[in-house]
């Protein structure tokens, strides 16, 4: 065997392949103003084509310094609680009680 490939070597090629996409996918998904550094797509370049250098410069240089920040939904108004099925709507099982005692208002 000419070349011996070991486990050591396989894990961290893994590890190396999942850092670049977990950057990669940082880079696509960060909002273009919160940026730093470079424009986008600059960083989208740098992290293709330069991987493992690429990566460590945008974690240490181009991502935003706080937490992503999520846009809040906006506030609904305060409706009542409705009934989630019939068993839990109390009219329901006052007329559901009378009919099964015959008191039907039928002729």
């Amino acid at each position: 065997m000419a070349y011996s490939s070991g486990m050591p070597s396989v894990l961290i090629g893994l590890a190396l392949l999942t850092f670049w996409l977990y950057c990669l996918f940082d880079v696509i998904t960060t909002p273009d103003d919160q940026v730093r550094s470079l424009p986008k797509i600059l960083w989208v370049l740098v992290v293709v084509l330069l991987p493992a250098v690429g990566s460590v410069f945008w974690l240490l240089l181009g991502r935003p310094l706080g937490p992503k920040v999520l846009p809040r939904p906006l506030p609904r108004e305060k409706r009542p609680e409705a009934p989630k099925g019939p068993d839990d709507d109390p009219d329901f099982l006052k007329d559901l009680d009378r009919r099964m005692r015959g008191d039907d208002d039928r002729g």
